[in-house]
């Protein structure tokens, strides 16, 4: 269900939690749909419960998630959690613009990067 770039700098848990948040962002997981366990989700792949289990925390921090005792953890009924995270990307995205502007870069050069990932990201993971 998941995937992870075990090569990556970024640590398995915020990997996982980004994943769960694309993914619920996106409609895979309806609001109220559980989770898989932390015991199964560990063992599918391969890392220790504790870092999914951090994963989970981090996601119950910021509202993606529930969780209630003896029944698992399940995707919460709001999007108002998922509307949260898409303006903190769209704060970064200023930014990051103000940065880019800083530096000289104009407009014409941003929307062609920005294409660019797009394009890229499009033909990896077929969006």
């Amino acid at each position: 269900m998941f995937t992870l770039d075990y090569k990556s700098r970024l640590p398995i848990y915020e990997q996982l939690y980004q994943s769960i948040i694309k993914m619920t962002a996106v409609g895979a997981f309806d609001p109220g749909e559980p989770l898989p366990s932390v015991r199964s989700v560990a063992q599918e792949l391969g890392v220790n419960p504790n870092t999914v289990q951090k994963a989970y925390q981090m996601l119950e921090r910021d509202g993606i998630i529930h969780t209630v005792p003896g029944k698992g953890s399940f995707i919460s009924e709001s999007n108002s959690a998922i509307n949260r995270q898409r303006e903190l990307v769209f704060q970064k995205l200023k930014e990051t613009v103000r940065i880019a502007v800083e530096c000289g870069i104009n407009e014409a050069e941003l929307k062609e990067h920005i294409h660019q990932y797009y394009s890229a990201e499009g033909a990896e993971h077929h969006d």
